[in-house]
């Protein structure tokens, strides 16, 4: 069983970001995804400015392939012309190495989770969807309740294993309350990420529909690339 919640309602518990941003890209074949171009600036950047405007205190970012560059962009940021917002954005993140990105996220998550005051909500993000916004992220902020897990949801279109009407499919970005943010960390392995705890536990989980924002679509492959147009 997860541990039994310790937040109080009383007043309002920080929410810190953790942007998963450590893949190589390899089925892309651009590098590292977190700084492939994206609106005048990089996808790390556009989430990084997402998460700030949204209402996150703070973001860590969980580099891993390509992390030099990563800490070069973030370096000098500030100085360059296009996107200057979103560059003030990367500037104010805390930026954390997973040397062994390549095993998979559950090292990302679990780094990232280590790197957040416990006492904290734990927001988890991923680079490579465009189309969060800081509408999105202000959404799941509201609508999260101690003690819960609370996860965008986008909407699947009819036909394609959801019967004659659309169903709401759970996404990222995914918010942890304190003690659930430690147990599901302590499970993650491998590339599940938090996938084994949210089998276990769905009764925690409370997902909020986000598709009048966004389609919850990944980079992930070639025929992705359209999102960033």
């Amino acid at each position: 069983m997860p541990p039994t919640p310790t937040e109080s309602c009383n007043g309002m518990v920080p929410t810190v970001a953790v942007l998963l941003a450590a893949g190589s890209g390899s089925r892309l074949g651009r590098g590292p995804k977190a700084l492939l171009p994206f609106h005048g600036s990089t996808l790390v950047e556009h989430a990084a400015q997402a998460l700030r405007d949204g209402g996150c205190t703070e973001t860590v970012v969980v580099a891993g392939s390509g992390s030099a560059q990563l800490q070069a962009l973030q370096a000098t940021a500030t100085a360059r012309p296009a996107g200057r917002s979103r560059a003030r954005a990367l500037t104010a993140c805390h930026l954390v190495v997973n040397e062994d990105w390549a095993t998979g996220m559950g090292g990302s998550f679990r780094l990232g989770v280590a790197s957040v005051n416990p006492g904290h909500n734990v927001l988890v993000a991923l680079v490579d969807q465009p189309g969060v916004t800081a509408g999105l992220v202000a959404r799941l902020l509201a609508a999260h309740q101690p003690g819960r897990i609370t996860a965008a949801g986008y909407a699947q279109a009819p036909g394609f294993g959801a019967g004659p009407t659309p169903s709401l499919v759970r996404g990222h970005p995914i918010i942890f309350s304190p003690s659930l943010a430690a147990a599901a960390a302590a499970l993650s392995d491998g590339d599940a990420g938090a996938r084994t705890f949210l089998r276990d536990y769905p009764e925690l989980i409370d997902v909020v529909d986000c598709s009048d924002l966004s389609d919850g679509a990944d980079v992930d492959t070639p025929a992705d690339l359209r999102l960033l147009d």
